[in-house]
Formats: C-alpha cells, sequence, structure tokens
C-alpha cells in the first residue's frame, strides 16, 4: 500500500504465468470515484476464479426471487385488476436486451444483481415509448463510467464519455448503490474485500499445479536380477538368455491386464517410483486452501457449503446460516422494490391510471419454508380443537383458516 497525492494505492502481484507473473494490479481506496479499472478487476475475479463467480452467481440468483406488483391505494376493482395487468405487460418490456425474445422481469433481475454485487451500482436510463403511451424498457449503463462532478458543492453525478462529460440529474435516470458510504455514496462492490486473499488462494492453485507437475505420479519400477551362468555356458550364450527373459519379462509386464497378476521367479522386484508422503502433503494444501476459501467467502459474507464445499457443517449451523443470509438477501431487495415502484409508478402514470403500486419479493419458496409449513400446521390444528370445543364458529374457523391454505 503507497501513498500518490491525496490517494492511497493497494498494490499486489496477480498470480499470472511467463512474463505476467511480476505483474501488479493497483487500485485506489476511495469509493467509485474515478476508478473504472477497480471494477474492470472486479469482473475479471468474477470471470474467472470460480469461487468468486459461484459467490456472485448465488447472491444474484438468491435475490431474484420471483416477485409482483400490487396495488396500494383505494380503487375499484376493475381499474385495481386493470392497473395489474398493465404492470405485468411492463415487467415484459423492461429487459433491454431485445433480442431475446420471451425475456422479461425473470432475465432483467439477475442482470441487475449481478451488476450491483459485482460493481457495487446498478445505473441507467428509463426510455419512454416514442407516443408517450409507456414505458419501453430500462436501459443501463456502465457503473465504472460514473463519477462526481468536480464542481465543488453540486455532488451531481456525471457520465464520462469519449466526447465529454453528461450530466445524470435528469428524471429518467436512476442510480442505485450498494453499501453506500457516507463519503462518496456511490456504492461499493461486494469483492472488495477479495483481490488480496483471492490473489493467495489462487497461489496455492499455482502452486500446487507446479508441485503435482514436479513431482509427477507413482510408477512401476522392475528391477531384474540376471540369472547365474550355468557351468560350461560360453560369454555369447550366457548373454543372449540374460537378454531373451528380459525381454520375456518385460512383454509380460507390458501385456499384464489390470485383472491379472505377474508371476515371476524371486529375482525379480516390482517396486514403487514417486514422491513420498504424498497424502500428507496433499492434505495439508487441502488445509491451507480451505482456509482462503473460508476468507473469501467471510468477505462476501457466505459459508462454504453454500458454494458446494463440505467441511461437516450441521444442519443447525447451516440452516442458522442460511437464515443470515436470507435476511441480508431481504434488505437488498427493498432496495431493488424502491426501484422497481420507481418503474411501476411512472407507467401507471402514463397510462392513466390514478393510482401507486408496490412491488414484493416472494421468498417463501426457499426461505424458511419448512418452519413456515409447521408454523401454519399449528395454527389450522388450533383452529379445529377450537371449532371442536365450541369456541369459535365454522365461518370464524374458515375465515380464519384462508390464508393457511
Amino acid at each position: 500500500m503507497v501513498k500518490i497525492g491525496s490517494q492511497t494505492e493497494n498494490l499486489f502481484p496477480f498470480v499470472g504465468s511467463g512474463d505476467h507473473r511480476d505483474k501488479r494490479f493497483v487500485w485506489r481506496s476511495q469509493g467509485n470515484v474515478g476508478n473504472s479499472f477497480r471494477i474492470g478487476l472486479y469482473r475479471f475475479l468474477r470471470d474467472t476464479i470460480p469461487v468468486l463467480n459461484s459467490c456472485i452467481w448465488t447472491w444474484s440468483r438468491l435475490s431474484s426471487a420471483p416477485g409482483g406488483y400490487e396495488i396500494i391505494d383505494s380503487v375499484s376493482n376493475q381499474m385495481r385488476a386493470g392497473a395489474i395487468v398493465c404492470l405485468d405487460n411492463m415487467c415484459l418490456r423492461a429487459y433491454p436486451h431485445h433480442f431475446q425474445k420471451t425475456a422479461g422481469i425473470e432475465s432483467f433481475m439477475p442482470l441487475l444483481f449481478n451488476a450491483l454485487f459485482t460493481d457495487g451500482a446498478f445505473a441507467g436510463f428509463l426510455l419512454i415509448a416514442p407516443d408517450m403511451s409507456g414505458i419501453d424498457h430500462f436501459q443501463p449503463i456502465d457503473p465504472s463510467d460514473i463519477t462526481l462532478s468536480d464542481q465543488i458543492g453540486e455532488g451531481v453525478l456525471v457520465y464520462q464519455t469519449d466526447k465529454g462529460e453528461v450530466r445524470l440529474d435528469s428524471e429518467d435516470f436512476y442510480y442505485l448503490g450498494l453499501n453506500s458510504d457516507t463519503g462518496s455514496g456511490l456504492g461499493r462492490s461486494m469483492l472488495g474485500a477479495i483481490p488480496f486473499v483471492a490473489y493467495i488462494e489462487q497461489q496455492l492453485v499455482d502452486d500446487m499445479r507446479l508441485a503435482t507437475h514436479n513431482a509427477g505420479y507413482h510408477r512401476l519400477h522392475v528391477q531384474i536380477a540376471p540369472p547365474e551362468k550355468m557351468s560350461g555356458e560360453s560369454d555369447d550364450a550366457y548373454a543372449e538368455r540374460v537378454n531373451e527373459y528380459f525381454d520375456e519379462t518385460v512383454s509380460m509386464i507390458r501385456d499384464c491386464r489390470p485383472e491379472d497378476n505377474p508371476v515371476t521367479w524371486d529375482n525379480i522386484k516390482i517396486d514403487y517410483v514417486g514422491p513420498r508422503n504424498m497424502q500428507g502433503a496433499t492434505h495439508s494444501w487441502f488445509l491451507n486452501h480451505r482456509a482462503m476459501v473460508e476468507e473469501i467467502c467471510a468477505g462476501t459474507n457466505l459459508s462454504p457449503f453454500m458454494l458446494g464445499y463440505s467441511y461437516g457443517t450441521t444442519h443447525n449451523w447451516a440452516q442458522f446460516k442460511y437464515d443470515l443470509v436470507m435476511r441480508q438477501v431481504i434488505s437488498v431487495q427493498r432496495q431493488t422494490a424502491r426501484f422497481m415502484e420507481w418503474m411501476g409508478n411512472i407507467e401507471l402514470a402514463l397510462k392513466g391510471f390514478a393510482c401507486r403500486c408496490r412491488y414484493r419479493f416472494d421468498n417463501t419458496i426457499s426461505y424458511l419454508a419448512s418452519d413456515r409449513a409447521d408454523i401454519d400446521k399449528s395454527r389450522i390444528d388450533n383452529l379445529l380443537r377450537l371449532y371442536a370445543a365450541g369456541l369459535i364458529t365454522k365461518d370464524d374457523a374458515v375465515a380464519k383458516a384462508g390464508g393457511l391454505i
């Protein structure tokens, strides 16, 4: 870590090969301001390191739960139904890449969360149909090209292009930052604490590759003791007999199938040639690599078992950690829901509906599904007991059980 002007720069050599082994990555430690290289580094790490790719994939897919709009104002049933149909149609047009014919909000959400967790921000413009009849789609832009204006006291975002800066203070622009701080407020990537640990993890993998390549694998070492020379046997006859015996033994070993066993005289010894204590060295490497994987998981607020690593985690601990992760997912979903409501309310206004909407994610499929099922079963049993005891009427029991069945 070095000081360059008013910025703190972090430097470390990243694993490469050949002439690239001594290259160093550099990034600033102040928000996302003017730091397109760091976002590019995060994307490179996500796309090339399996455990980081799995982290971003897991967070993005857990957050991209099914969801839908609901009308929060008191309106007629006809207007409510029409507004919901209008919002559902907008969801089919939200995805920016129109070459995917059937893509809608189901494809838009993973795109949003993937950018949010990797880049620390998601931003773009809401494009309206030319006839002002509704929203055409939302067009994302690259957060690495967004920075704060240099004008003191403005606090306005600008989009850096080859032709200059474009102010991002229009009403059709939306910026969503992840885990923003009190400094720039632009958001921080989930991978912000990862690069150095990822470097160590990749170096361990590279060292293991080099060590295994250098040591090789076990091979058979066949040692043949030459037979004794017979009495009166000439030197030429003895050499011919020894060479013939040697060739026959070599042919037998080569032709020996996996289910066969070699049968020889006791002057032949078969041994292994290879690295000693290979199992101990592999176990030591596994423990070191496991420590780095756990550090990466800690930096991304996950647990190894959620990425497919089995380290003997108990069911109770896994359930507790999963519940904790889902609570964090819900907090990020709330931010995204405000963005969806912003789009939905604009769509309703353009369509002439005098009402507002709310967007809700449905995490019941995965989050605490078994616990909710047990709670609902207990409530139904209690209602049946109360009805059997005559403490509530049949109509009351049916009304209270409506949301449980």
